[in-house]
């Protein structure tokens, strides 16, 4: 029992001992986890510190770097609100330069025009003065002549007094011889009278025909107007097709618009295909439009912008092509020492058109022919063939200046320093004034020769046939025509009539005749000069 006992006491402290022990390790466990714990708290609060650390650095960095990149967006917004502000300055500076310029342009025009109408105001000032004084001077020399036929008239009432008392004293007067005297003064009474009726019939005659003469003119301007006009003032561009009449036009008619502000002629866009149409009386605009808009279709950039630069262009290419024609023509005809502003005017020549005669061929025709005459007289050729050429050079600013082109070339032959002879040339060649020089007789009778040239005067053949043919056939539906004759490319018609059918008297009745009906059914340019020939042939034979 007290083995067991004893070993009974001894178990306990063994346990006691292994307690001991496990819970010494237990605590040595704990202590180290604490340790493990003390120590990877401190490690992690160290490394987050370092991660700490590092994010503020990255972000002081990031906000550095977006601060730098603000403040370059910044300066390059600022430059380019400069840049901008700078831009829209010098475009509204040269919008304002621009709108000056045509502003100016358009005043030195109207100045132009203003100084231009006061010019033909002094002018036309003149005439009436020259007019009112010629009245006056008739007047005189009316007052003159009624008071010497009134002092005839009371010769002639003195003398008839006479007469009257000298027959009273003479009472042994037969009756037959009173009478026959009678019959004498009554007789020379009536031949008075008749001579002043005539006298007034004349007077009245010369005061109706040029009033008649204008209106018979206007008759003919009106008849052969709606034939020629649009030979004279309009153009046709083609197009390459139906789709560039849309650009043409542009945007609620933007490009359109330009264009005819830009050029002065009027575009003509309608259902003629692939084709658009210039209509103007000036024919350098009319080209200058025509090669603009050939060059835009072309090109293919149609807006505002490039078809000012275009006109422009295009406007410089006519004037150097009217400069080298101007100057090539004085040099192939032979007009030395001609003024530039006259060269200019010659070169315009070239795009102006009469009855569809091209101008400025016309006026060298008319040169050539009047040196070849002037060298056949033994005058001055090469005064002659300078007048020659000269002649229609009003016609180069007809549209622009008021009056004739024989007086607009005129006046302007003697505005450039043009010899005398010369200026009367121009002024006479349509018999607005009179000739003083064999020159410019020849001018006039070249320049009807030139005109008169078949084929001269734009024609179709057909037509010209068609007309030639009509004329005849007008002629020969009267009554004793027995042939007529259409010459001079159909500007005269030479009609026979039979001898035994047609007397004098209705010979004068049908030339009017054919004349009015000739006036009715054809149009043509100018006039037709009609000629009825009658005549009587006695044939005998001798045998």
């Amino acid at each position: 029992m007290e083995k067991f006992h004893c070993r009974r006491r001894r178990v306990p402290e063994v346990v006691h001992t292994s307690i001991l022990l496990k819970g010494v390790a237990t605590i040595n466990h704990i202590l180290w986890i604490v340790l493990s714990g003390v120590v990877g708290i401190s490690a992690g609060l160290v490394i987050s510190r370092m991660f700490y650390f590092r994010k503020v650095k990255d972000a002081d960095k990031e906000a550095a770097s977006l601060l730098a990149s603000a403040r370059k967006q910044a300066e390059q917004s600022l430059k380019e609100a400069r840049i901008e502000a700078k831009e829209m300055i010098y475009q509204a500076r040269s919008d304002f330069e621009k709108e000056t310029k045509e502003v100016r342009r358009e005043l030195q025009s109207r100045e132009k025009r203003l100084a231009q109408k006061e010019e033909n105001i002094e002018k036309r000032f003149t005439l009436i003065e020259k007019k009112e004084l010629d009245v006056k001077g008739r007047e005189k020399g009316l007052q003159k002549i009624e008071k010497r036929v009134q002092e005839k008239e009371a010769k002639y009432d003195q003398a008839l007094k006479e007469q009257v008392r000298t027959l009273e004293r003479i009472s042994g007067m037969s009756a037959a011889e009173a009478k026959e005297m009678l019959i004498r003064e009554m007789e020379d009474e009536a031949r008075f009278e008749s001579a002043k009726m005539v006298k007034r019939i004349l007077d009245e005659a010369r005061q109706n025909a040029e009033k008649e003469g204008k209106n018979i003119i206007a008759l003919a301007i009106q008849r052969c107007a709606g034939d020629f006009i649009s030979e004279m003032t309009v153009s046709v561009v083609n197009l390459p097709n139906d789709e560039m009449k849309g650009r043409i036009i542009g945007r609620e008619g933007r490009n359109i618009r330009s264009l005819e502000a830009a050029t002065g002629i009027d575009l003509i866009i309608d259902d003629t295909p692939e084709a658009v149409i210039l209509s103007g009386y000036d024919p350098i605009r009319r080209e200058v439009a025509r090669r603009s808009l050939e060059t835009l279709v072309s090109d293919g950039r149609i807006h505002p912008a490039h078809i000012e630069e275009v006109v422009k262009k295009s406007q410089a290419e006519v004037d150097k092509l009217i400069q080298e024609e101007g100057e090539q023509t004085t040099f192939e005809v032979g007009v030395n020492n001609a003024h530039p502003e006259v060269v200019k005017l010659l070169g315009r020549l070239k795009y102006r058109t009469s009855y569809g005669q091209n101008v400025l061929n016309h006026s060298k025709e008319v040169a050539y022919l009047c040196g070849v005459m002037a060298s056949e007289l033994n005058l001055n050729v090469s005064l002659a063939k300078r007048a020659g050429l000269l002649h229609d050079i009003g016609k180069a600013v007809d549209h622009e200046m008021e009056g004739t082109h024989a007086g607009i070339g005129a006046d302007l032959a003697k505005k450039y320093g043009e010899d005398e002879k010369v200026i009367n040339a121009i002024a006479s060649h349509h018999d607005d004034v009179e000739a003083i020089c064999p020159e410019s007789v020849l001018v006039a009778a070249a320049d009807a020769l030139s005109a008169a040239r078949p084929g001269a005067r734009k024609e179709s053949l057909d037509a010209y046939i068609k007309r030639l043919s009509k004329l005849e056939e007008i002629a020969n539906n009267f009554n004793g025509v027995e042939k007529s004759y259409a010459i001079q490319a159909g500007r005269e018609i030479r009609i026979i009539v039979e001898n035994e059918q047609v007397s004098d008297e209705k010979a004068a009745v049908m030339v009017k005749d054919i004349s009015k009906k000739i006036e009715e059914e054809l149009a043509y340019p100018g006039k037709i000069k009609v000629t009825v020939i009658r005549e009587s042939r006695f044939v005998e034979c001798a045998k």
